[in-house]
């Protein structure tokens, strides 16, 4: 264990980050199991290198109902997440992985589309309350790969990155599907998409339909993206759209 509250453990950490910046070349930090410590903490490594960039790992359990599935509201499992970056430095480079999102759209996919949409109206996870400073993801090293743990849906992969590559917030590829599952192709179509209209994190986002088997929603009035199997959508598209992207059970116009 590490006792990141001594002082001579801290010096040294920091005199290694910035080793790596100014020898190594790294401009960003990953925070591993970044509850493991306190934001204080986090706050100094973050000060004394000046990142770029810096993302923490905060994993905690979302609140299920008696059907051991999410419940709607999950206000106070972003919350935590709004609450570290908060402690960090919200104008600084600190950013989190949205588990929020990531935890709702695993069940979403399976035909609960309509758990996109808050109780507020927005984006259910972190993006619908602080975009700039959420990560999204549809899976990554500990949730996928070998390990399995919370694993997205593996037959509707291609929905959830639809969702996170035209949505607000930073979105993170994870190298298993791009490089490993042959999804190349679809997802280098989406971040076109995205870097064409200029999608950022700070985007904003209006939900048009949130339904069982329908997702519909506009980002920056450039990009729509639908997700689930119902078909005939036409009449809730704006004259002027054509598709730029599609795949099973997902499309951007």
């Amino acid at each position: 264990d590490i006792d990141h509250l001594n002082l001579r453990v801290q010096k040294e950490l920091v005199e290694w980050l910035n080793w790596l910046k100014a020898d190594i070349g790294f401009d960003g930090w990953r925070f591993d199991f970044a509850k493991g410590y306190s934001a204080d903490v986090a706050k100094i490594y973050i000060d004394r290198s000046e990142p770029s960039f810096a993302v923490a790992e905060i994993w905690t359990s979302l609140a299920y109902g008696g059907d051991g599935k999410p419940n709607l509201n999950q206000d106070q499992h972003r919350q935590e997440l709004v609450n570290w970056v908060d402690k960090v430095g919200g104008k600084g480079p600190a950013t989190t992985f949205d588990f929020t999102t990531k935890g709702i759209l695993n069940v979403a996919v399976e035909g609960e589309l309509w758990r996109l949409r808050g109780t507020d109206g927005k984006a259910p996870g972190m993006i619908g309350w602080w975009p700039a400073k959420a990560v999204a993801f549809v899976d990554n090293h500990d949730t996928g790969s070998t390990q399995h743990m919370w694993p997205f849906p593996s037959d509707r992969v291609m929905q959830g990155y639809a969702y996170i590559l035209t949505h607000p917030g930073t979105p993170c590829i994870f190298y298993d599907h791009f490089s490993d599952w042959g999804l190349k192709e679809e997802i280098d179509r989406l971040v076109s998409v995205r870097t064409r209209h200029g999608i950022h994190s700070e985007s904003k986002l209006q939900i048009i339909e949130a339904d069982a088997d329908l997702y519909l929603a506009e980002i920056d009035g450039k990009v729509i993206v639908k997700l689930g199997p119902r078909y005939d959508v036409g009449n809730l598209i704006p004259g002027g759209f054509k598709v730029a992207a599609h795949g099973n059970d997902y499309a951007v116009w």
